[in-house]
């Protein structure tokens, strides 16, 4: 999670002084360990290092290799042994990972990138041929952005530093802005027309009057695992999901898992408790966290947790949000959600920030990891996909058999899945068929917020409708497999949401991700589908393959149906916020809403009527987001004098304490 940022003109001209310092200063608090550069005259890098391992410790970036090239470097290496294995002449087992890096590069160029396994964005300054290179690992587990001009170039893995100091200002990203709404944007997005996102798996080139994006590698379909027992699956699955675990120990001091009570967290922190034991894993200890609603009886998962930390023998850090229900500062955070963390100084150059959704949570989680010194996470965001967790489906394995011709075995799986899901086969059948001709690869429980939002204009939603439904797609009967297309799928949905995840520094931690472990997903995107979700068995090879691991509570917990609460009304409280809106609506300017639908939307939620809730409050998250970095002046604005006389949108109306700084003063 170290920080990088660049910039280049074009032209050759030497770059001003003074911006580079102050960069440095404002991306001190996520790179605290160490202030480095390199600079040229119309070049010039910084990176600043957020330690977690002991050989990172040792490196020094910007990394000069022995052609030249300037390799700056975030993230870990995790096949380390393999890579100097076959670069024996050039590194070491005890060299650093940019060290490891840098030699792979010399000696395969761009074509390294698909031989690095881990969680990794870099960029590569090639001084004599006036070349750069950027690229991120194939998830897109970390973030690296670019900003062209005609005159410069400007990249960093931070995105409020490259907003700030682009000298000019911005229009809004329509399609980013859609997919925020909906599900989520599109990997490669930025909420700014001219920022963009280094997509996952992907390497871009830029040189003077050239902007090459490709792709350095993907999934194979062609890959297949096939074996005689259903024992060789699970000892499979095993060593994978072990190796995953293992990699993502890799720290050298304590490190935090956190714990829910699911079965993803759960099979993490036992997996890791078994490594440890065995003396396979760098890190010393993992210490876990959970947290939980003693209000909430149908989302209270400590019953679960506490059968985790029974079997290994230690009980980790809870956090309560239940008990905050009732404190007068729960109140006053629940009055300010639309608009929490904008009365800050700084830049909040995305609406993803995540304490302004989970304020409560945030506010001990942040302080407890600082106190104790953790620097690593592990996350058991993205266990669905990968072991079937979703709400068993015959569809994907039934349009398997229809695109292999395998009529048979359809009739089978036909009747087996009929009687146990107590439906007729002919449905079964014509779902899977209607498969192929309708937009049926879709992600489970997206939330179809255009139904709903009667206030958005028309037009926006027409110009942005794949966006709108989370880009959905139709299962091709020729090529991949569909249960290969499906998988596929939802990966993207997972490169979305990394690209989304969006923490400030005041909760400073590298977020791991086993679920999100490049062999396991291959594994999982080989194996016959049946394997993963058996007829009507969620997470049916895993279950099976963790006997003995996992407590048996959780590997036989029976799964209740999702319920959807519906909240409480507290006029006073969750809408009192609506003075705040004014007289005129931001987001109506930039024709995304249309003004009278949206105050009439929330007069109608002020007076306990039936609304979209949902789609209302991120609607006023975004207002508050909008007018923020207007007044941050950041954002070009459309002109209002013929719009809205009178109004301009620098204009604000607030309830916390002081009022946000204004470019215009």
């Amino acid at each position: 999670m170290s920080v990088q940022y660049g910039t280049w003109n074009l032209n050759g001209q030497p770059l001003g002084p003074g911006c580079h310092e102050k960069v440095s200063t404002l991306l001190a608090p996520y790179g605290p360990d160490s202030n480095e550069a390199y600079s040229e005259s119309s070049v010039k890098i910084l990176y600043r290092a957020f330690h977690t391992t002991k050989e990172s410790r040792r490196e020094i970036q910007p990394h000069i290799s022995s052609s030249g090239a300037v390799i700056t470097w975030d993230g870990r290496l995790d096949n380390r042994a393999d890579l100097t294995s076959q670069l024996p002449d050039l590194v070491t087992v005890s060299s650093t990972d940019v060290a490891i890096i840098a030699a792979a590069y010399e000696k395969w160029g761009t074509n390294c990138f698909a031989k690095l396994i881990g969680d990794w964005a870099l960029s590569i300054w090639q001084p004599v041929q006036r070349l750069l290179i950027l690229a991120k690992d194939p998830i897109g587990t970390r973030h690296l952005y670019y900003s062209i001009d005609d005159n410069q170039v400007t990249w960093s893995t931070n995105l409020d530093v490259l907003v700030l100091f682009a000298r000019r200002t911005f229009k809004i990203c329509e399609e980013y802005i859609a997919g925020w709404f909906a599900c989520l944007p599109a990997a490669h997005l930025t909420p700014y027309v001219g920022i963009y996102a280094v997509p996952p798996s992907s390497s871009v080139v830029l040189r003077l009057g050239q902007h090459i994006v490709s792709k350095y590698w993907d999934f194979d379909p062609s890959k297949t695992i096939s074996y005689r027992t259903d024992a060789e699956y699970e000892d499979h699955f095993r060593s994978v999901f072990a190796t995953a675990v293992r990699r993502r120990l890799r720290s050298d001091r304590p490190v935090l898992a956190e714990l829910s009570g699911g079965m993803d967290s759960s099979s993490i922190v036992c997996m890791a408790d078994t490594i440890i034991a065995r003396g396979e894993a760098e890190a010393p200890r993992l210490d876990t966290i959970s947290y939980y609603d003693d209000f909430d009886s149908d989302f209270n998962e400590r019953p679960y947790f506490a059968k985790v930390e029974e079997k290994r023998g230690r009980t980790g850090y809870h956090i309560n949000l239940g008990a905050q229900r009732e404190t007068k500062e729960s109140e006053v955070d629940s009055r300010n959600s639309f608009f929490f963390g904008f009365e800050c100084d700084g830049l909040v150059a995305s609406p993803n920030y995540k304490g302004a959704f989970w304020p409560k949570l945030l506010k001990h989680y942040a302080p407890y990891i600082r106190s104790q010194g953790y620097r690593v996470t592990l996350s058991g965001v993205a266990g669905e996909n990968p072991t079937g967790g979703f709400v068993p489906t015959p569809r994907p394995e039934l349009q398997d058999l229809l695109a292999r011709a395998r009529f048979f075995a359809l009739v089978r799986q036909l009747n087996a899945w009929a009687v146990k899901m107590r439906t007729s086969r002919l449905l079964l059948l014509w779902q899977a068929i209607r498969g192929f001709f309708t937009y049926s690869l879709t992600f489970p429980g997206a939330p179809k917020y255009t139904g709903a939002a009667f206030w958005f204009h028309p037009s926006f939603v027409r110009r942005n409708r794949d966006a709108f439904y989370g880009y959905p797609s139709k299962v091709k009967l020729f090529g991949a497999l569909p249960s290969f297309q499906n998988q596929l799928y939802l990966l993207n949905f997972e490169r979305r949401l990394m690209a989304h995840y969006d923490l400030g520094s005041e909760l400073l931690s590298e977020i791991r991700y086993p679920y999100l472990d490049r062999d396991l997903l291959e594994f999982s995107f080989a194996i016959p589908p049946e394997q993963i979700v058996g007829v009507g068995k969620r997470r049916f090879l895993m279950k099976r393959a963790l006997v003995g691991i996992v407590p048996d509570e959780l590997l036989n917990r029976k799964r209740r149906a999702a319920v959807t609460q519906k909240p409480e009304r507290d006029t006073s409280t969750e809408w009192s916020s609506f003075e705040d809106i004014g007289p005129w609506v931001l987001s109506s300017s930039l024709d995304i809403v249309d003004q009278n639908l949206f105050l009439e939307a929330l007069q109608k939620a002020r007076g306990a009527d039936a609304v979209p809730e949902d789609s209302l409050k991120r609607t006023m998250f975004l207002e508050f987001w909008l007018r923020h970095v207007v007044n941050k002046g950041v954002l070009t604005m459309p002109s209002m004098s013929r719009k809205r006389p009178g109004y301009s949108p620098l204009q604000t109306t607030t309830s916390w304490s002081g009022s946000p700084k204004s470019s215009a003063s």
